[in-house]
């Protein structure tokens, strides 16, 4: 281990952070920026394979390079990268084939997509493999664990417009995200087992791991997630639906990255549990099913991804299969497969990808006599499928040879074991008779009659990224212990350390038994085919013999089903469209736990009862006024909304006055503004509510079940009421205990530069709290904005208002006056004070900003209070001309102060320091004098950013209501002139 230097982890920056920077400009892209989004993913993927290139020469010699930067130090968690042999390896595996299929894209999509947010989601979806591999601490894997879930997702599901892409996608981020939050829950016990997440604290740590009782459940809930990921029996059911997706996510995803992300976790772990029992069981039985149960069924796949879909599935078993057998050369031939596995199959999928783009179909039943069409695509298919089927002098044949040497060499006596020679050779003659059927089916044979087109041969950039790759299948299998040989043993000495096993590269390694299985197992697959070929293209389902009833498709979406089913259940019987029984349903649960903790025992001490004094009968008084006005809304709710909602505002208020009563004058000032805001809001939003009727006439049973309603209601919001008042009151009256208070005070000048404690923990102390509570904010102002985009009102509710007819009819009446004048007449002074007001409330907002970090005041409050002035000109002037004038963009305002919240808290990491770590040192400004100046006030300005925006989109959003309301008039208006212009000229 070295302590990483500058400009080591400064490219360890760029490989982990470039990919994700380079998928948010992508996103911002025109939709018809094909070519740019090509070209800036290969320049990001070019330039993070240049970053890895330069740092190799380090891992030659098994070093590792480690960039920490602390994340919740009091935790154990931090920001971890490391970068060792192993996690270069499938780091250039990521990048390398990564480059290549960004290449191939940009001829395979087509120019009416929206091409851009396919790189933008491919990049974002690199930059997570690459924290996968990356990532030095457990919880950090973790979380790029379920993003490349979340990406593959989006890039399965990118045809959208497609049910099978959509049905795929959902799939595959069903297994795969369960496996994860398995994982999740397994890489916390591993934590807590050793008493740190940090990798290399775990690796070290096995005879801990082993020993603890919690031992056998953690490798069980990890296996689950690495299975899950890389499909293996019988989780596999995913894979073959995500072929829905476009061929350049295949041959990424499929090939390269996502499912050899189970494996990488496999290789992570397997110091730590590779010669267990249980780990042997486990992995080496599934992968050894997953290895045959994917070879049968690609026998049977008539279209070319499933065939591919399949065989990726089992070559990922038989990978599993060897690192499941627990040896040392056993793990070195997993690694070598793997490397192997991803230049055959990525150029197999692209080949696959270019036939379907060029011939129109991808169904071998179709397809037949391509070479005379396209033949230097069918040479490169042909040289891959050779690969994949195990050929000598390719690369699949070496790892093939060394599979088949660790099943003879095993020396545990179980069934397992015993079986392994020859189901290994039975698999083999399986890959020759699917890779034979591969070639024969779709490039000999007669010319295709069932095409909708002439095939022909891509474009030659578009067969470049397969040359590169048919090229390394040949290279490494004629020359492989120069063009690969160091990459695995740095790879493996990760693994297993420097004390290697012998092996070797060498192309020859003279007539032995491993060539003899070998051999039958050729000689064996190209018999099947022989025989059984014909058969196999006539098979009308597509399937493989004997598994119909074990759709495992099938048997997702039954289950999928029966989830539904009992959701529905549940809802139907335990919950409820209004608001009403779902609050009775948690009250009463809440009152049943009070009760049974009353009965195990529990019992409430009553303190010693004192008089109340004079002060506190003024206290109490207040106190029941806010009660009387909670109470006399709750009765009015049903009858008039209005009073209702005014009432609330006298509760509120009596809130507001008991911070002051209790000298938190800042949660009083925000209490206040709070109050002001909401009410109006939701004073407007009342405007489009329907009507109450007047009577409604319901059958006397109704009545009475009503009434027993009430009742039970009454006496539910009695006893909770009661309860919560008597918890309140008896933790009130108790001496005070020593909890966190003392520390905030002590330490928020100290350490935070603040006087202001309650803004010192809202901005410093529990900054992260903070800045997750205004995430939720504006996803709430978002969330309110999407309803009432899509909100229609009541028919009753869009006539003018009772007040308003009443002012134009008066109007009308008079001579000289117009509808709306007396309107005009009434909101002028009003309304011209309340323009006046505008400059004045935005420097009251700037007053509460500045002086939040030591008096009374703060981000919060400010931008409520700057919400207020734009509230009081769309009340004085209406939503156009407050438009008109000003260009208000809230959700630009949202996305601004989220981001300067998480930039100001980034800046730490700059510093070697946490998230959102916190600096102040006072300056001698012009005129001001000494101040102090605290980072936690861009923090703040965030913080009143995000709330201005969040506050006015809802704003906005109940405005344009009764602008909607407006135009409908105005098109009634023209309708009926139009109307009348017709009748006229019908007369004439």
């Amino acid at each position: 281990m070295i302590d990483t230097p500058v400009p080591a982890s400064f490219l360890l920056l760029v490989i982990l952070v470039l990919p994700f920077i380079g998928a948010m400009i992508a996103s911002g892209l025109p939709r018809h920026a094909r070519t740019a989004a090509a070209i800036l993913s290969w320049i990001i993927a070019l330039i993070s394979v240049g970053c890895l290139a330069v740092l190799w020469p380090r891992f030659q010699d098994g070093e590792v390079l480690k960039l920490t930067l602390a994340w919740l130090p009091s935790l154990g968690v931090n920001l971890t990268i490391r970068l060792d042999g192993l996690s270069w390896l499938f780091s250039a595996l990521i990048l390398g084939i990564g480059a290549l299929v960004v290449l191939y894209a940009r001829y395979y999509m087509s120019p009416k997509d929206p091409v851009p947010r396919f790189f933008s989601f491919l990049l974002a979806f690199m930059g997570a493999m690459q924290g996968v591999v990356l990532s030095g601490n457990l919880i950090q894997l973790v979380v790029f664990w379920e993003l490349t879930s979340l990406f593959s997702f989006l890039l399965i599901g990118y045809w959208h417009q497609n049910a099978s892409a959509r049905e795929g996608a959902r799939m595959a981020l069903s297994i795969t995200a369960t496996g994860g939050v398995a994982l999740l829950v397994g890489m916390i016990l591993i934590g807590r087992i050793v008493g740190s997440y940090e990798l290399d604290a775990v690796i070290g740590a096995r005879d801990v791991i082993l020993a603890s009782p919690l031992y056998p459940v953690a490798l069980g809930l990890i296996l689950i997630g690495a299975l899950t990921k890389s499909a293996q029996f019988p989780f596999h059911i995913w894979l073959p639906r995500a072929m829905a997706a476009p061929t350049p996510v295949s041959a990424y995803l499929h090939s390269a990255t996502m499912v050899k992300a189970g494996v990488f976790l496999l290789m992570r772990f397997w110091p730590v549990f590779g010669e267990t029992e249980m780990w042997y069981f486990v992995v080496g039985g599934l992968g050894l099913t997953t290895l045959l149960v994917g070879a049968w069924c690609a026998i049977f796949q008539h279209d070319l991804k499933g065939l591919l879909a399949y065989s990726t599935i089992s070559h990922l078993g038989l990978i599993c299969l060897l690192l499941g057998l627990g040896s040392d050369l056993g793990a070195i031939a997993a690694i070598f497969h793997t490397i192997n596995h991803a230049t055959f199959k990525a150029s197999l999928f692209m080949a696959a990808g270019i036939i379907d783009h060029e011939a129109g179909s991808r169904d071998m039943r179709k397809l037949s006599g391509l070479i005379r069409f396209m033949p230097i695509t069918a040479t490169l298919a042909m040289v891959a499928a050779a690969a994949m089927a195990g050929v000598p002098l390719l690369n699949g044949f070496l790892s093939k040879e060394m599979f088949l040497a660790e099943a003879l060499a095993s020396t545990q006596t179980s069934a397992l074991n015993q079986a392994l020679p020859v189901l290994a050779t039975l698999a083999s003659a399986f890959s020759v008779l699917y890779s034979l059927r591969f070639i024969h089916s779709t490039f000999f044979g007669p010319p295709p009659t069932e095409l909708d087109r002439v095939p022909h041969e891509p474009p030659a950039w578009m067969r470049r990224p397969v040359e590169v790759l048919v090229a390394l299948c040949l290279l490494v299998g004629i020359f492989p212990a120069i063009t690969v040989g160091p990459f695995l043993r740095s790879a493996a000495v990760t693994m297993l350390g420097f004390d290697l096993p012998q092996y070797s590269l060498a192309l020859w390694h003279g007539f032995n038994l491993p060539l003899l299985l070998s051999v039958i197992a050729m000689a064996g697959g190209i018999g099947l085919y022989v025989v059984f070929g014909k058969a196999l293209n006539a098979n009308p389902r597509g399937g493989p013999w004997g598994m119909k009833r074990l759709n495992g498709g099938y048997l997702f979406e039954r289950s999928q089903v029966i989830l539904m089913d009992l959701s529905q259940w549940i809802v139907r019987h335990l919950g409820a469209r209004r608001l009403q029984p779902q609050l009775r349903l948690i009250l009463l649960t809440a009152l049943l736990s009070a009760a049974v903790a009353a009965a195990g025992g529990f019992v409430l001490t009553w303190p010693e009862f004192r008089v109340p004094q004079a002060h506190n009968l003024a206290f109490a008084a207040l106190w029941l006024a806010g009660g009387a006005c909670a109470l006399a809304a709750a009765w009015q709710a049903k009858y008039h909304r209005l009073a209702a909602v005014i009432l609330m505002g006298g509760a509120g208020l009596a809130s507001c006055l008991t911070f002051v009563w209790l000298s938190a004058p800042d949660l009083a000032l925000t209490q206040l503004v709070v109050e002001v805001v909401t009410t109006v809001l939701l004073l407007l939003g009342l405007r489009w509510l329907p009507k109450r009727l007047a009577e409604i006439h319901v059958p006397e049973s109704e009545q009475r079940r009503a009434r027993w309603r009430r009742r039970l209601d009454r006496g539910i919001a009695v006893c909770a009421g009661a309860g919560v008042a008597l918890i309140a009151w008896a933790v009130m009256v108790r001496p005070p205990v020593e909890g966190v208070s003392r520390f905030f005070v002590e330490k928020a000048y100290e350490e935070a530069g603040g006087r202001n404690v309650v803004n010192v923990i809202l901005v410093d102390f529990r900054a992260f709290d903070t800045f997750g509570e205004i995430t939720v904010l504006g996803v709430v102002g978002l969330t309110v904005l999407a309803l009432l985009r899509r909100f229609r009102p009541a028919s009753d509710s869009l006539s003018q208002p009772m007040q308003k007819r009443v002012q134009d009819a008066s109007d009308r009446a008079r001579e000289g006056r117009t509808e709306g004048d007396t309107l005009s007449d009434t909101m002028m002074i009003p309304g011209v004070v309340m323009r006046w007001l505008f400059p004045f409330i935005i420097l009251l907002a700037v007053h509460l900003f500045l002086r939040g970090h030591d008096l009374p005041g703060g981000g919060f409050a400010a931008g409520v209070a700057l919400s207020i002035a734009f509230i009081l000109q769309y009340m004085s002037s209406g939503a156009r001309w407050v438009e008109e004038r000003l260009e208000i963009r809230p959700i630009i305002w949202i996305g601004v102060g989220l981001l300067l919240a998480a930039l100001s808290g980034a800046v730490g990491w700059i510093f070697d320091q946490p998230f959102l770590t916190t600096y102040f040192q006072y300056a001698d400004l012009p005129l001001l004098g000494r101040v102090p100046l605290a980072s936690a006030v861009l923090f703040d300005l965030g913080v009143v950013v995000l709330v201005v925006g969040a506050t006015v989109l809802v704003l906005v959003a109940l405005a344009h209501q009764s602008l909607r309301r407006a135009r409908i008039e105005e098109a009634e208006a023209e309708a009926e002139a139009e109307a009348e212009a017709e009748q006229k000229g019908g007369a004439q």
